[in-house]
């Protein structure tokens, strides 16, 4: 019985991600940047873009280091990486001034930046929905620090839970192999 119930389980997440249409990409949405201008993904077409929920608060915030090494080191090379603040898990109470400039003072982050966003739930930014929608329930994030990769096709590749850090073999692993494509 128990082992009915773990196919089932796997097969629901892997109907959800092998099932997707992707009636829209990724390059169909923005993000609100926390400096006022607009981040439009269209503008990273043939990129492969990185979206992490962050927060100020959270035991992952020294991800921030790593997320930025990863952009220093490959922005170049068609990597964008976009944080996306969030109190979703009340752990990012500032405004969004004391967001930029927490990120800027502690950790030097020059990689864009949204607003703070709400990424889960009925008011999640249409780009976790979408996310949601076409890649299954690992798009959505259970805490601070989930990654979601996006393709050079404006499709979801992989994503990561908070624990994985950015410097991870596995990480750069499929980052390098989407960047090659």
């Amino acid at each position: 019985m128990i082992k009915k119930f773990f196919f089932f389980i796997l097969m629901i997440f892997f109907f959800n991600a092998a099932s997707a249409n992707y009636s829209n990409l990724a390059y169909d949405y923005s993000f609100e940047g926390i400096d006022g201008a607009k981040i439009n993904l269209d503008e990273f077409k043939n990129k492969v873009i990185v979206v992490v929920n962050v927060a100020s608060r959270c035991g992952y915030t020294p991800q921030y280091e790593d997320l930025q090494e990863l952009w220093t080191k490959y922005k170049d090379k068609d990597l964008v990486i976009i944080g996306v603040p969030t109190n979703n898990f009340k752990q990012e109470p500032g405004s969004n001034k004391e967001i930029k400039d927490f990120c800027e003072t502690n950790f030097g982050i020059n990689f864009p930046m949204a607003v703070k966003t709400n990424v889960i739930g009925k008011e999640a930014h249409p780009f976790y929905k979408w996310a949601k929608d076409n890649h299954g329930i690992g798009a959505i994030p259970k805490w601070n620090f989930h990654k979601i990769i996006v393709g050079k096709k404006g499709k979801v590749v992989d994503t990561f839970a908070s624990f994985t850090k950015p410097s991870s073999k596995k990480f750069i692993k499929i980052i390098e192999a989407e960047i090659k494509n």
